[in-house]
């Protein structure tokens, strides 16, 4: 039974996932490797497995609800399509786990003053902020690795593959003129040079998980939980206040699902109704 999901992790860790995705799925295996040899169940076959056990696991080794969660979806990632092979099916739905409370995502009210702070720390971590809020990039990847060979010839124009966005499709977004002043200024005529670290090579994938925390640890503006992601919700809500348009959101959001972009705004501090909209007697 060991052995069923080394050949799915490896086949994981060969596709292009995210360097964190991958790190859970490998984490979830140990767990379970650890799991099975606790409760004797190494050598058994594979058609013993049932829904229970991957109940129990989970229940075993996750430390809260979101984990829980998680875990559920790793090991049908790592689980089901190679039981299903060996001509096991498990209902992973019949695994009932405690809801994970819902977090509301604070704006950041005046995000003119918290721009300008950070661009006084740090001019990379300023673009970096000021893309994910004005163009709703994810900061750790698809700003991070933008190169000028990104924009068009008049750099007002930005386009993703779908191998550089998280959903996989291709991305293009209008660059609003305060980003492409700043991308003009550091341009040096090779296209091939990322926008931050000015050749070829992008910053490792902690460089703005590293800048942030140093200008937390000096910040005078941020609230509590306010992260880099905290640019992009704000984005979001004044999309969704500006257009009222769901589809829009998806769009520039860069959402492979309209359901997507629903569990999404659920999230964010958005007035969705006037008192004026409510019944009145």
């Amino acid at each position: 039974m060991v052995q069923l999901l080394i050949g799915r992790l490896s086949r994981k860790q060969g596709l292009d996932y995210s360097t964190s995705y991958k790190k859970d799925l490998a984490y979830a295996k140990r767990l379970w490797d650890e799991y099975l040899s606790k409760k004797r169940l190494c050598e058994r076959p594979v058609d013993d497995l049932s829904v229970e056990h991957i109940r129990d696991f989970i229940y075993e080794f996750a430390p809260s609800p979101a984990s829980m969660a998680n875990f559920k979806r790793n090991m049908s990632a790592l689980l089901k399509e190679e039981l299903e092979s060996n001509g096991v099916v498990l209902n992973f739905s019949r695994i009932k786990l405690p809801k994970t409370p819902q977090q509301l995502h604070k704006p950041i009210p005046d995000i003119g003053a918290l721009l300008s702070d950070i661009n006084a720390f740090n001019g990379n971590l300023h673009l970096c902020c000021l893309m994910t809020y004005t163009m709703l990039l994810r900061p750790h990847r698809e700003v991070r690795c933008l190169s000028f060979g990104d924009f068009n010839n008049d750099f007002t124009q930005m386009s993703l593959s779908g191998s550089k966005v998280k959903s996989k499709r291709n991305r293009v977004l209008p660059v609003p003129k305060v980003v492409r002043g700043e991308v003009l200024r550091r341009f040096t005529g090779d296209r091939k040079d990322n926008v931050f670290a000015l050749n070829e090579a992008p910053y490792n994938r902690d460089y703005f998980k590293t800048l942030w925390s140093r200008y937390k640890n000096q910040s005078h503006l941020l609230e509590q939980d306010q992260t880099l992601y905290s640019f992009r919700h704000t984005g979001a809500i004044k999309v969704f206040e500006k257009t009222c348009s769901l589809q829009k959101l998806q769009q520039v959001m860069g959402h492979s699902d309209m359901k997507v972009s629903l569990t999404y705004l659920r999230g964010l501090e958005v007035k969705q109704l006037d008192v004026e909209d409510l019944p009145a007697i």
